[in-house]
């Protein structure tokens, strides 16, 4: 069953046409990935589904529901998303606990207390980081948290806009097991944003190549791995993924 459905989607800010055409469609519990080099398209795709980026053209379609120009209270309890930088994504001054309870609270659940621990439990982090300010964690402690606040709604999405790309090579294997983890015993649906196709292969069952703002090929996770790609641009991509392991075990 198709979840995610983007088609023709264009997004431009002024003179800049950022996205320029794409197309896809996410099952749903499936994990997909979106590639390419910096300035492609490829983050900004993600913003415009969960609304922090205007769609110029075409259409998002999450559930069956076509996606206006505002998204619902509804909406953002079903899609959403854990950015790069885990500290500039949590409020320096809120502790733990805060982070946590301010998206409850926005959407009206009354089992807090309940909520909070069972998500700081999820994400392997315990109780005794509730009332620990962001500057006391580590980045993977961070981005732990980042990925809670995201959990806590129950959303039916995640969009996963380089989750691991600010943290050690160590770390990014924790969270990205952890990620792992998650979506096999919720059934989430992720779309995952990285320029690291290690860490694509290792996550997604198909990706997204793209290039200056547009398509370039969807490859399956077996295609990326045997490094069959038709076009020259993704076998470009291929070449010079340094460190590309086609088992695709991250890092």
């Amino acid at each position: 069953m198709t979840l995610i459905e983007v088609k023709d989607l264009h997004v431009t800010f002024g003179e800049v046409h950022a996205v320029r055409g794409v197309s896809f469609t996410v099952a749903e519990g499936e994990s997909y990935g979106i590639v390419g080099e910096s300035g492609s398209g490829k983050s900004t795709v993600l913003r415009a589904i969960c609304g922090l980026a205007p769609i110029s053209a075409g259409t998002v379609r999450v559930a069956d529901e076509v996606l206006g120009r505002r998204r619902s209270a509804a909406f953002h309890r079903r899609v959403q998303m854990v950015f790069q930088d885990p500290y500039a994504s949590l409020h320096p001054r809120h502790t733990i606990d805060r982070v946590l309870a301010e998206p409850l609270a926005i959407h009206g659940f009354s089992d807090r207390e309940t909520r909070i621990l069972r998500a700081l439990d999820e994400v392997g982090l315990g109780e005794g980081f509730r009332f620990r300010y962001p500057h006391q964690l580590s980045g993977g402690q961070r981005q732990r948290v980042a990925i809670a606040r995201a959990l806590i709604l129950e959303p039916r999405v995640m969009l996963l806009d380089e989750p691991t790309s600010a943290l050690d090579a160590s770390i990014q294997a924790e969270v990205l097991n952890l990620l792992d983890r998650l979506r096999a015993e919720r059934g989430l649906t992720y779309i995952l944003v990285s320029h690291d196709l290690a860490v694509v292969a290792h996550m997604c069952e198909r990706l997204l190549v793209m290039q200056h703002g547009a398509a370039v090929e969807e490859l399956t996770r077996e295609g990326l791995r045997a490094r069959t790609a038709a076009q020259p641009y993704t076998r470009a991509l291929l070449a010079a993924s340094e460190g590309y392991r086609p088992a695709g075990t991250p890092t």
